[in-house]
């Protein structure tokens, strides 16, 4: 087939070139607008038949009803709930998502914050830069002996058991969707999702962002937690009720925080009480943060559109 000859592609976001390039290959003419504003998709989509999105994309029943040429839908990366699912198995427009193509990168951030924390490295890095040398404050605590729970063991969550693996610590994971998923991991027990909070020094989430998992971890969630519980959140922001959160790191009941996302990421629109709320939140040491990037490496970038290539790879081929 000659290039260009099955149509165009809108990619909105940044790739890596390996998708792009082919793409071509395959026979795309590639729109590549990787700042192009959301608003200006809605005038311009019905001239492709496919699109790669990332988090500012969402993929609503009404843009899909202004495309009737798209064939397939590319998201980089694993959430799907910026797409409008129903109606794309309605217009019978392919989805492809990368879950795997981020998932050591997630595993390893999850892994940094948490020593991070455990260690006070940020802090005791700027107290070496102030020339300050308080070993004692700076004493830090070990994972070995401790219980981490896991709440969703896909992709990301089974990832990161594997990365604790050499750390001496018991993993419980809880995942609503599996059964017998442990095999593999000598370490880690399934439990129910109650066992899990009771037990657990150490909660971690790997879930999408869903019904059931909207504000998961609130107050009524952290109040039937260990005293002093850390809570790990590299999956979506609306897991985590914030004002619940910060009245637990008030009260101690818990003892520290890891979080690469939050319910609103997008600074410039925050109310007054976003933006208290997070001043609050930010004023606690015992806090690790990050801007949603513990997927954001090198790697990942290549991985994610390797992935998505492959895909839509067969899909044309068929």
């Amino acid at each position: 087939m000659n290039i260009n000859q099955r149509g165009s592609v809108l990619i909105t976001d940044d790739v890596h070139g390996i998708l792009t390039e082919g793409l071509q290959k395959l026979g795309y003419e590639i729109d590549y607008r990787p700042t192009i504003p959301y608003d200006d998709i809605f005038p311009i989509i019905q001239n492709y038949v496919g699109i790669i999105i990332n988090s500012k994309v969402k993929m609503t029943d009404q843009l899909m009803g202004l495309s009737p040429k798209m064939k397939f839908i590319g998201r980089l990366g694993s959430g799907l709930e910026i797409i409008d699912l129903e109606a794309a198995r309605k217009r019978h427009i392919a989805v492809f998502s990368a879950p795997e193509g981020n998932r050591n990168a997630v595993a390893e951030h999850a892994m940094g914050q948490l020593l991070a924390l455990s260690n006070q490295l940020i802090w005791a890095d700027r107290d070496v830069r102030r020339m300050q040398w308080d070993r004692e404050a700076r004493r830090g605590w070990e994972l070995e002996g401790k219980t981490v729970g896991i709440i969703g063991f896909g992709n990301n969550g089974s990832a990161f058991a594997q990365k604790l693996m050499g750390f001496d610590v018991h993993v419980l994971a809880y995942d609503k969707y599996k059964t017998s998923y442990s095999e593999g991991y000598p370490h880690v027990e399934e439990t129910s999702l109650e066992h899990l909070k009771l037990q657990s020094d150490i909660i971690s989430l790997h879930v999408p962002l869903d019904n059931s998992t909207h504000f998961l971890i609130d107050s009524n969630f952290i109040s039937k937690c260990k005293d002093g519980v850390i809570i790990i959140n590299s999956s979506r922001g609306k897991v985590v009720h914030t004002e619940a959160l910060i009245a637990a790191l008030e009260s101690g009941k818990v003892g520290g925080a890891c979080l690469d996302v939050f319910e609103n990421e997008k600074t410039d629109t925050y109310s007054d009480n976003e933006a208290l709320m997070y001043q609050k939140l930010y004023k606690f040491n015992q806090v690790i943060l990050s801007p949603h990037v513990a997927g954001w490496t090198v790697q990942s970038k290549f991985k994610i559109a390797n992935s998505l290539l492959k895909q839509i790879s067969n899909l044309s081929s068929k």
